[in-house]
Parts: C-alpha cells; structure tokens; sequence
C-alpha cells in the first residue's frame, strides 16, 4: 500500500510561486503513473499534471507554461513548480499514484491518494 504525503502549500500573491512536493513511502519508478489534482470548494477534483510511466507529462490547458511536473524516483519524490500563480488555482491540491504501464489521467484511474495541500492566491 503506497502512502503519500504531500507539502508545500501556502498562500501566495497572484504572480507569485510554490513547489509542491509528495513524498512516497515505496518506490515510484517507471512503473508508476503519478499526478496532481486540485479541488475548490464546490467543484470536483481535477487532473492538474501528470507524469505518465514513460516519462512523459500531460497538463490541463489551465496550467500550461505555468506549472511543471518532475518525478525524482530516488527520493520517491513527485514535485509541481507553480510560477504565475492566479486566483483561480486557490485549492487543495492532492497527490496520486497508480501502478500502470502507460498514460494516466482521470482522478478515477488512480489508486493512491495523499491528504492534500492548501494553496491559496490572493
């Protein structure tokens, strides 16, 4: 069973930045899929950026240019640079894994999940 626990999170000015980080407790090699979600008050939880098994990144058009996703499999450490934060990213913002070969992306195709982070623009 994977545990994640996710830090980072705080609040900011518009334009400003944060780096999320979600640490794992197994290892989080190719054979994992693994992104960042947020959810705001009201509305459902979202697909933010993703790193497939492969290596390869997906992002929602919202964040892109914005936001950037890197995996550091020896840390067992997924990160989100945010940079040109904007109110409407306000959110929690959950970390998930899923063990799968190939692309993941809905909140639905992930098994892992951690307690979420705050991240607040003003």
């Amino acid at each position: 069973h994977v545990q994640l626990v996710e830090s980072g999170g705080g609040s900011v000015q518009a334009g400003g930045s944060l780096r999320l980080a979600c640490t794992s407790s197994d290892d989080i090699d190719d054979g994992y899929c693994m992104g960042w979600f947020r959810q705001a008050p009201g509305k459902k939880r979202e697909a933010v950026a993703a790193v497939n098994s492969d290596g390869t990144t997906d992002y929602d058009d919202s964040v892109k240019g914005r936001f950037t996703i890197t995996k550091d499999n020896a840390a067992k450490t997924l990160y989100l640079q945010m940079n040109g934060l904007k109110p409407e990213d306000t959110a929690m913002y959950y970390c998930a894994a899923r063990r799968y070969l190939g692309r993941s992306w809905y909140p639905s195709d992930f098994a892992y999940w951690g307690q979420g982070t705050q991240v607040t623009v003003s």
